[in-house]
Parts: C-alpha cells; structure tokens; sequence
C-alpha cells in the first residue's frame, strides 16, 4: 500500500493548478489514502509488546517476576506471576493482530475504491489513495462525493448548473444548487478539459461548511470563487447526469473532516474508579508490607538471634533491620494478589471493526455483552436487513449510566419522507376517515385508500383516505379545483419526461414534492414549464398558464407566490406560506372562514404536521403593468435592491383571498415518540442538535412529543450579537425563577455552583423547553458565556440547536460532559454528526439513508432510533449491573484470599510464608474461581427483559453510579477482610487442640493449608450463589464444576504418582487424603462457612424486608405494572389540547424563483413545450400514507390565538 502523504505546515494560502502532479506535489498536500493499521509483519512484536508494558500493569508484574527470581527474597516459585503474565501478553498481543488484520482489510477496501479521473487526457479508473489534488474528476448522477473538495467546472445541466443533497453536511434534505463560473462552463468534453491549467489561489482548509473565497487565473484572466461553485466531500449528486470538478482540498484537509474532530480514546466511568481503586489498593498493599517487615525486623531482632544455630540469617543478611528490608519485598510478592492483573490490563481498541478476543475476565464479559447486542432480534431491521453492533466492547456498562442524549434530526428522527396527509379547503377539512358510528377510524381500521385509477398520469405510489375530497373534485367543487391549482402553480419544481408516459419531479425541496405530487394525483397535474410558461393537466385537458412572475421564498418573507395569466387572460396571484403570515394579509371579508381554518391549522399543528397557508388574489391589468415596471426598476437598482423587492413584494401580497390550508407529515422514524417518551421517564435528556432551519425542528419536536402544548414556556433564543444572546438567556433564567417562586410561595433559592453545575434552575417548578439557532449558539459557546447557556439549557425539559454546524454540535457535547460530569450518548446517521459522536462518552451511528460515515465513526450502530430504548434499558443496565456484581464479588474473593496471608504473618514469625502450597496460589484465580464470577458477570439479570422496559425507573442507578462505587468497593473490601480473619482464626483455634481419630495431634502446616484453602473454595462458591440472581444452566455447571475441579486437582497434587515424578515439587503427598478424611476437618469447614456467609444472608432478608429495591418489587408484585400500564394508555389515546402555534415548516431555499425566471437551468427542448397530451406515468415518491389524527371541535378567531412560543 502507498505511503500516506504528510501533511505540511500551516497553510497560509493554497495554490492548485489544474493537471499538473508535479507542481501540486512539491506543497505536500494531503491525499486519500487513509492508513488506520498500526503493525506489519516486522514491527508487530517489539510495538506491541513496547505498547503493551506501557500500561501500569503489566510493568507492574514484570517487576514482580524480576522480584521472584532473586533468591533471598522469594518465597514463591516465579511461574505463580509469569503464568498469568504470558497469558495475558499473549491474548491481547492476538486480539491486536487480529484487530489490525481487519484494519488492513479496511484500508484495503476504501483506498482501493475506484474513481474516475482525468489523466493523459483519457478519464481512467483510479484508486480512491490515488487521487491527488489538482487533478480532474468525473462524477455522475446520484453518486457520493466521497473523494474530495472539488471546485464544480462544468456539468450536463445548462449554464454549468448541479444540483445536490447536503444532508450529510448540514442535516437539510432538500436539494441545493451549485454552478460553475462562466468561464468554464463549455469544458464538458475531455479533451478541452485535458488542456485546462487553470491555477486557483484560495483559503488555507478550514471547517467552514457554508463559506470559501478564492480565486481562478486562467488565461491571463482571473475569476472570484465562492462556496455556490464548490461540491464538498458529503454531498451527493442529484438529478444531473455528470459533471467535473477539480480537486481542491483531498483527506483531511477536506471540509468535512475538518469538523469531524480527532478520535479520542473513550474509557468508562468504571475505568476511571478502576484506575484510583487500583492506586488505593497498591497503597494498601505496600502499608501490609511495612507493617509485616517491621514485624520481621522485631521478632529477628528480639526472637530470631537466638535461634540462628538452626535458623541462620541467609547469606549476605547481616542485620534484622535488613532482614526486614528483605522481607518486605517478599511480602510485596506474597500479597500482590489484592491487585488483580485481570481488571487492570489494556483494553480494546476504542472503536474496532468487530469485538475480538479480549485479555482478561474483564473484556471476556465485555465480549459476550457485546454479542449479546449484535444477536439481539429485536434489533434486527428485517426491511434493511441490518442487525445491532457492537463496534467496541470497552463502553458496555456506560450504556447503563447514560444520563444525556444529543440527537440528530434528519434520518435519525425522521424518515426523510413528507406525506400529503390532510387539508381544509374552504373551511372543510379532508383527511379525516370515520367508521360507521362517525369516530376516527384507527390506521387498521381504515378502508383501503382512494382510488385514483380515473386519472392516467397520477402516482401509484401516492396514497389519500378521505374519498370526499376527490368526489369534490369530480363534482365541480370550484374551492377544490381552485386549492389544486394552486398547488400546481405554485412552485419551483422542474418537470421532465425521460422516457414515454414517466413524468418525474425535480423538486427543490420535499415538501414541494409532496405538494405537487398531491394536486397531480387529485387531476391537476403540472406538466412542464418554460421561463414564461406553466403547462398544467387539468382532469385531461392541457391549460397553458404565462408567467408573469415568481416572488421567491426567503426565510424572513415564510410565504412564495407566482403571478400567472390564465388562458382567458386574467391575472391572478397565488400564494402559499407560513399561518401566521398569511392569515394576516387576508381580505377581511375572510374573517370567518379564516377563524374556521385556524381552527384545522390548530389540529393539524397539534398532530405534529407540517401546515402551509394557500390564499390567491385577482389582479387587475393596469394596476399589474403599474406594478411591474416598478420590479424590474427595483430589480435593476444598484443598491437595496432586495430591500426594495420586499417592498414590491409585500404590497402586492396583501388583501388576499383564502382558500385552504396544506398539513403535511414529516415522517418520523417508527417508535420514536414512545422511545423518547420512556428515555424521559428513566431520567435522560434529549436534546437535539441539527443542521435544519428552525420552523422544521420546532415542528419536529412537536412530533416527536419533546415540545408539547403543555409546557410553560418555550424560550427562541435568535440573537445576533453577544449582548443579544446574554440578555435573552438571562431573560429566559428569570422567567423560569419567577414562576418558581409563585409556585413556591416565595422560598427563597440559593444558586450554587459547584463541579457538577448544580443550580438551582434544575429544581424550578414548570416545564420549559429552548430553542437557539447557530449564530446565537456561536456566542453562548463563549468561554464567557457557555456556563449560563448551560444553566438555562439544563433547567428546560428538552432543548433544541438549529442551524448549528458539526463542530458546534461536538462543542454542545464537550460543554455537557465539562460541567455536568454526566454521561453522554450522541447518536446520528450522518457524516455532519461525526464530530459529536466521537466527542461524547458513547457514540451510536444510524445507518439510514446518508451513507456511513456516522456507523464507522460509532461505538454502536443499528438501523432505527427506537432501538436506542432496548439499547440502553435493557442491554446498557444488564451490562452495568453484571459489571458492578462482578467487580464487588472480585475484590471481596481476592481479599478473602489474600488476607489470610498477612494474618499468618503474626504467626510464622512474619518469615513471609505462604499459607496455601504454590499450586493453589497459582489456579486460584485461573481455574477455582474464575469461570463462576465470569458466569455471573456475562449472564446475570435481577429482572427480565420485559420489566426492564416497562418500568424505566429501574434505569437510575446506573446513572446515580449507586451499584459500584468507593462506598460499595469499601463494603467488598470489608466483607473480604471479616471472610479472612474467620478463615484463618476458626481453623486455628479449632487445629490448637484438635486430634484425628487415631489420637494423633491435628495441627499441622499441610492440613491446616489443606483446611483454609478448601474453606475458601467453599464460602467463595457459595457467595457467588447468593450473588446469582439468575441461574441458568452455564452458572450451575461452572459452580458446582468449579468445586469438582479443586478436589480433582486437590487429590491429584497430593498422590503418590505425582511425588514420585517430580519430589521437590509436590511435598504434600497424601495429606489431602488424609486430612478430608477427619470429620472434625469437615465440621471445621461447615462452621466456617456458616460464620462466614450467615450474616450476608441475614442482612440481605432484612434489607428486602425493610429496604427493597424496586427491582425487587418489580419481581414479587405485579400492581405497579398493572397501574403504569393503565397510565400509559390514557397517555396514548389522550390527544393534545392547547392554545394556537403555527405548524408551518417549509424546507425551501431562496434563489430558485429567479433561477426559473432566468431560464438557466432549462434545456432547449423544455423551451419548446407549451402542451402535452395525457400520458399515463409515475412520480418520484417513494411512500406516500396518511398518519392517523385526532378530529378537531370548535372554532376560535386567529386574531386572539396566543402562540405558545415566546421569542425573546
């Protein structure tokens, strides 16, 4: 594989000159190639093991087993440390060679990736790595621009136009235009192209998606760029048949991937407690030593001088205060236990193609939480068939502690798809279906759908419930046809005929799309248009429409209208546009009906839909002529000429006469509502975080039921300026203080603010929810700031970031996880929402409809959003519970075990004798005790997956970190020690005067070792099935096969076969024989056990008595489930009431009027078409269906309506 070219210094400009390598190449620019794999054959054994005694760890116990191999200071053989150690080197050195297999395999593939490149003057397959800036590269329609910047030279569209999608860059579905510069508009053939050397001078690579500046020299001439003649990496080319461009920014220098922001490794909060126990422990153990060597240097000091005749110092220990030296080491050795190798050893990868074999205990229970993730059938998407994944097994208990979500909106709430859904017209509302007792009928209950089989060219696809409205239609319903002509009219949408009888619409936006693909099903079906005309199909015939001019949408106008000369040669002006606009511009004749359609607008706007307001006005021809002489002077004005347009545009747009309203759904992904509504109930946050324009998220969150009509207030924070955005947060924090202090009767609050951004604001009475556009968010991000938007966002029930850019959105994480120390998720399913996923604590990438940057990027992925509540209640809370309880039960065995060693110290004249034979030193962890604890840890539940979904409550202590922290490890710790204590003295005081059955004496160092280590074994086992809480076959097996193993293994160290193979090794034969065979031994091991787990059972009875959980009342009882489940229907089928807000969202962009107008983006043959005759055909949208709603009663006038939203 090629070498990845370097990046060079900091840029101060860029030079590319068109078809020239060799000077491109002496400025080091960066290329495609992309290199993840860190080894290759030769340097895979001295780097990974150099990273590998990197970690604390394992230098830590190469240093034990430097220890072990001097003589006068171990006591223990060295195999007992470098079995583990090997063991361990060798697990993750094959996982790491295994994970870097599939790196290679990964880079392999997508630098092999073919592209079409200009090279020679003959365009060739070229590898992805290979592509290099300045060159020329051919794209075609619907293809991903994934290899690089490039600057648009020319296209199959007139004019050099492209059109394309940039959801992956700013979350916006609808389509955007781009040209190139005039200059090279006519280099659309190969060989013109192949001697194009133009050279382009501009900014340095920046992550500034809406903004480039540069300028073209070609023939002595030079030409100013700006972003409208750029295609960005992440787009995708729509609804033009090629283009070129040429490579400006390659890799990472690419707009994109400058907002993606650096892969950071992501340990959890586990990890991090792990990391401070670990130094505890190894303070710990180092105090034992100290106090064991002091007790060595004493007793040699005062006992041991007078018994150096047969108990002489060993060689070149010549005081007691050395001999303390040297046992301290010793001792070090002995006790090194407490810190468990198998919890503190390198973990995986942060984000690895798959799971692969893990080093230790730790990541084996990782690894089976993991497949259990990616075998999950209730995560599998059979449409896409595509299953849940686990890309890490490192954040598996994070996702039980989860306690804020950052979301994207496009294609992670949303489908991406907009459905006509219901209308009014004339004060009537269509869309609604009743049964026969004249209720709504439910989505299963509904008849089959309108037939449109009268009209030739309607879609198939395109799906309506009411027959009323198309009977209106075929009667003659003048309102009807009036409404659908509108929405014929009344767009920027390009028509075209590839083939006979296939109509397909170009439309710049979804809504239109749905709009015009309505009044085409319904008879009024829009054929084609010229600069001057629109033909329309109108039930069969062909009517021919002039005209005359289009007033452009803009997001502060909300509104577009066209001005048309009908046939008959009257003029008439049709608009359509947000409610709250238009319904003030209407003739006050229209009081009534406009007071009945606020009435459906309300409805529709608390269904979640999207509404747009239709009205028209007939003007007359002299006033017209007035009127257009005045816009083409504006038009032509050198200066304000938009401010001059608007003023033309308004006066026009005014004493309207309504026709109807539109109500458009935004399909939400299945589930979503009910997943956020059950995240909220197990106390997490759902903010959103989106690319897309206000109106659009507002609505959305409408939708998805994060907004509701209910709240107190919902704060627009707009501003410009950073006085602008101080002032309005500061506004939306007293709001939200005050109407605390009514509710409270005037308690007074104390604001603190600690590490955590404890406040008072998220204890206020209310519910409130804010919405900050990008510009405003920019300024609240100030170091200045950041801390009071974070205060006031914290205190709303669900917070809203329009507009915002992908570096932004990781910015609103990284300010979270700053000051809250709470856990976050971001999840997404676009290349824009990369950034925030490798910023937050878990990243979870949707692979929708936007390619897979956000899945490759991720710790998890899965198809849907409604995953995520299965995701984190059910998986992330098993996963964070079977943690703890292995963690807990770890500590507690291994200082049970450990301990009995400092106690013997007192006892053997502190000469750093082991209690138990180096053998069972040795498998106590490996093979005693292991298999039991990894049982528990991969397949333990408190309560099936069921109630784990059903009472989200159940989700808090994970997120409160109440199951394993430093009181919980204390606790473990303590038990360990009182375990010890009662398995060293109990035997020793029973040995003390103990006899067997012959009269001989009891005590000695080999039965007594025999008596503690089966003790162990026993109360360790036992303990685990107290910690069980649900047993399956594999937890009984490795128990109760756990205990086998230690006698097999017992009586098979102590046989004669053994001694006489190897008799330096296995001294202690026959003495397990002989001791088990004693009853007092057995009666010694049952008191011992007894003592030692009794109070454990006693105060666990007492804490379910007195204390339960609610798991464990989820587990006996069934009346909380019964009462949440009769809430949550009355929560279903209520529907929402409230006072009026808009349900405009309008996904539309400026420019597209005058882009009509100018006949640019028209081909010749369009020019031509005047008429059609009706040919049968199919429309471009892919699912059309009705979403079920509620029927509106009653009728208010406009004029009063409050909206709910306040703007500050």
């Amino acid at each position: 594989m090629e070498r990845c070219a370097a990046r060079p210094a900091a840029e101060e400009e860029r030079r590319v000159r068109a078809n020239a390598r060799e000077y491109n190449e002496k400025f080091q620019y960066a290329s495609n190639c992309i290199k993840t794999s860190k080894y290759n054959i030769v340097t895979f054994l001295p780097v990974n093991l150099f990273e590998q005694f990197q970690e604390v760890a394992n230098t830590y116990f190469l240093f034990l087993l430097i220890l072990q191999l001097i003589p006068q200071i171990s006591s223990l053989s060295w195999f007992t440390t470098i079995v583990p150690l090997v063991l361990v080197l060798t697990i993750t050195a094959v996982k790491d060679a295994t994970d870097d297999y599939f790196r290679h395999k990964s880079d392999n593939q997508v630098n092999n990736r073919q592209s079409q490149v200009l090279i020679g003057g003959v365009l060739r397959q070229e590898q992805w790595m290979n592509v290099r800036v300045g060159d020329i590269i051919k794209l075609e329609n619907n293809q991903f621009v994934a290899q690089a910047d490039l600057l648009l030279l020319s296209s199959s569209e007139p004019h050099g136009l492209c059109y394309i999608e940039t959801a992956e860059l700013d979350g916006e579905t609808n389509m955007k235009v781009r040209q190139a510069i005039p200059v090279t508009v006519e280099l659309g053939d190969t060989s013109q192209l192949a001697h194009f050397d133009g050279e382009v001078i501009c900014e340095p690579p920046n992550n500034k998606l809406d903004k480039f500046g540069g300028t073209l020299y070609w023939k002595e001439n030079k030409y100013p760029l700006s972003n409208q003649n750029m295609l960005l990496r992440g787009c995708v080319l729509r609804n033009t048949e090629w283009c070129f461009g040429l490579v400006i920014f390659a890799g990472p220098d690419t707009k994109l991937m400058q907002n993606s922001g650096r892969t950071k490794f992501k340990r959890t909060s586990i990890d991090r407690l792990m990391n401070t126990l670990v130094l505890w422990i190894f303070g710990f153990l180092v105090c034992m030593g100290v106090i064991l060597a002091i007790g060595n240097a004493i007793w040699e000091h005062e006992v041991g001088v007078c018994f150096q005749i047969y108990l002489p110092w060993d060689e070149g220990v010549h005081s007691a205060f050395f001999s303390g030296f040297l046992s301290f080491w010793s001792y070090i050795i002995i006790l090194n236990t407490v810190v468990p190798i198998s919890l503190y050893v390198r973990a995986c990868c942060p984000a690895p193609v798959t799971p692969r074999h893990p080093p230790c205990s730790v990541e084996v229970i990782r690894l089976g939480h993991s497949y259990f993730i990616n075998w999950d059938k209730k995560m599998y998407c059979a449409k896409r068939r595509t299953p849940a994944e686990a890309r890490t097994t490192t954040l598996n208990e994070e996702l039980g502690q989860v306690e804020y979500i950052f979301s994207d909106k496009t294609g992670t709430l949303t489908q991406n798809i907009m459905v006509f859904s219901k209308c009014s017209v004339n004060g009537h509302s269509y869309g609604e279906v009743q049964d026969m007792l004249s209720h709504k009928a439910e989505l299963g209950e509904r008849s089959k759908p309108v037939d449109f089989s009268f009209n030739p060219l309607a879609d198939p696809r395109f799906q309506f419930w009411d027959p009323s409205l198309l009977e209106a239609v075929k009667l003659g319903d003048l309102h009807v046809h009036e409404f659908f002509r509108l929405l014929s009219l009344c767009h920027t949408v390009m028509s075209e005929e590839k083939s006979e009888g296939e109509l397909l619409y170009k439309a710049q936006s979804p809504d239109e799309g749905a709009l015009v693909t309505a009044a085409r099903n319904f008879g009024f079906v829009f054929r084609s248009r010229t600069p001057k005309t629109i033909t329309v199909q109108e039930l069969g015939q062909a009517v021919t429409y002039q005209l005359l001019a289009i007033l452009d949408f803009n997001n502060i106008r909300k509104r577009m209208s066209v001005i048309v000369r009908s046939p008959e040669g009257k003029i008439r002006l049709y608009c359509k546009g947000a409610d709250t606009i238009l319904l003030e511009r209407l003739h006050p004749v229209n009081q009534d009906l406009s007071s009945i359609t606020a009435d459906h607008l309300n409805e529709y706007a608390g269904e979640g839909l999207r509404t747009l307001v239709l009205a028209y006005k007939d003007l007359e021809e002299s006033y017209y002529r007035d009127w257009s002489e005045r816009l083409h002077r504006a038009g032509s004005a050198p200066e304000a000429r938009e401010d001059h347009l608007a003023r033309l545009y308004d006066e026009v747009e005014h004493d309207m006469m309504l026709l109807g309203a539109t109500a458009i759904e935004d399909k939400l992904q299945q589930g979503v509502p009910e997943t956020i509504a059950i995240l909220t109930l197990a106390n997490i946050k759902i903010w959103v975080l989106t690319g897309d324009k206000q109106e659009t998220a507002v609505n959305i969150g409408y939708s998805c039921k994060m907004l509701t009509d209910d709240m107190t207030e919902v704060f627009v924070v707009t501003g410009h300026t950073v006085l602008e955005v101080r002032e309005e947060l500061r506004k939306a924090r007293e709001k939200m203080m005050d109407a605390s202090r009514s509710v409270c009767n005037g308690f007074s609050y104390q604001k603190k603010l600690s590490s955590k951004l404890t406040s008072v604001l998220e204890a206020i009475a209310g519910e409130y929810a804010l919405v900050i556009n990008g510009h405003s968010l920019a300024h609240a991000l100030e170091a200045d700031m950041e801390v009071e938007f974070l205060e006031t966002a914290c205190a709303c029930k669900a917070v809203i970031c329009c507009r915002v850019t992908p570096l932004q959105k990781a910015q609103v994480v990284e300010l979270v996880k700053k000051y809250k120390k709470a856990v976050t998720l971001a999840i997404g399913d676009g290349a824009n929402d990369v950034s925030m996923i490798k910023t937050a604590h878990i990243g979870v990438g949707i692979s929708g409809q936007e390619g897979i940057q956000a899945v490759l990027a991720s710790d998890y992925s899965f198809s849907q959003f409604k995953f995520l509540q299965r995701l984190l209640l059910v998986h992330g809370r098993w996963s964070y519970l079977r943690m703890c309880k292995f963690l807990c039960y770890f500590f507690y065995k291994n200082f049970a075990f450990t301990m009995v060693h400092f106690w013997f110290g007192f006892f053997c004249g502190f000469s750093a004798q082991t209690v138990y034979d180096q053998y069972f030193i040795t498998l106590y962890n490996i093979v005693y005790t292991s298999l039991p604890v990894l049982a528990m840890g991969v397949f333990d539940q408190d309560v099936p997956e069921q109630r784990s979904m059903e009472y989200p409550k159940l989700y808090e202590p994970g997120q409160l970190n109440l199951l394993f922290n430093k009181r919980e490890f204390f606790i473990c710790i303590a038990q360990g020690i009182y375990t010890s204590i009662l398995m060293f003295f109990i035997p020793y005081g029973i040995f003390a005067d103990a006899t067997r059955d012959d009269g001989a004496q009891l005590a000695n160092y080999q039965s007594f070792a025999v008596t503690v280590a089966t003790s162990l074994v026993i109360v360790v086992s036992v303990q685990i099935g107290l910690d069980t809480g649900f047993w399956t076959a594999i937890n009984h097996f490795f128990i109760w096969g756990s205990l086998a193993a230690y006698f097999a293994i017992l009586f098979t160290m102590h046989s004669d076969g053994l001694f006489r193979m190897f008799p330096n090794q296995f001294r202690f034969v026959g003495n397990a024989q002989s001791t088990l065979a004693q009853p007092t031994v057995w009666l010694t091991i049952a008191l011992t056990t007894v003592v030692c787990i009794m109070p454990v059972v006693a105060f666990r009875f007492l804490k379910l008595d007195l204390k339960p959980e609610l798991s464990d009342t989820v587990r006996y009882t069934q009346l909380v489930r019964k009462k949440q489940k009769a809430q949550h229907r009355c929560m279903r089928h209520a529907g929402r009431v409230g006072s009026r807000r808009s349900g405009y969202a309008f996904s539309h962009q400026e420019g597209f009027g005058e882009l009509i107008m100018s006949g640019k983006n028209m081909r010749l043959s369009s020019l031509a078409l005047s008429s059609f005759a009706p040919r049968p055909s199919t429309s471009w949208i892919e699912s059309l269906r009705r979403k079920k709603g509620s029927e509106g009663s009653g009728a208010g006038s406009p004029g009063c309506a409050a909206d709910k939203t306040l703007r500050i």
